[in-house]
């Protein structure tokens, strides 16, 4: 089953918020590189620069994990490991 999430990284300052900022081009070039990755954006918000959206596509729940926990020990994963998420998960197909 294809697995979506959405959501959103929440920052607690504008410092934080511009760390992750540095951080995500190389996040995003090597998470869409990844086997099963169909979809993966995020997108600073322009009305709160402390928030970004973020929308995933999946082919399954294995590549997702995998995804994970690639991601957990990175730059990217270490350098975000504080910053609050919100996201929902849901699989279709």
């Amino acid at each position: 089953m294809t697995l979506y999430l959405t959501g959103f990284l929440i920052c607690d300052t504008l410092a934080e918020a511009d760390r992750v900022s540095e951080l995500l081009p190389d996040h995003l070039r090597l998470t869409r590189a990844e086997p099963g990755c169909l979809k993966f954006e995020v997108f600073r918000s322009h009305e709160d620069p402390t928030r970004f959206a973020v929308s995933e596509i999946f082919r399954d729940r294995a590549n997702f994990e995998a995804h994970q926990a690639r991601s957990k020990v990175s730059a990217w994963g270490i350098g975000t490991a504080g910053i609050r998420r919100d996201f929902r998960i849901a699989e279709a197909g």
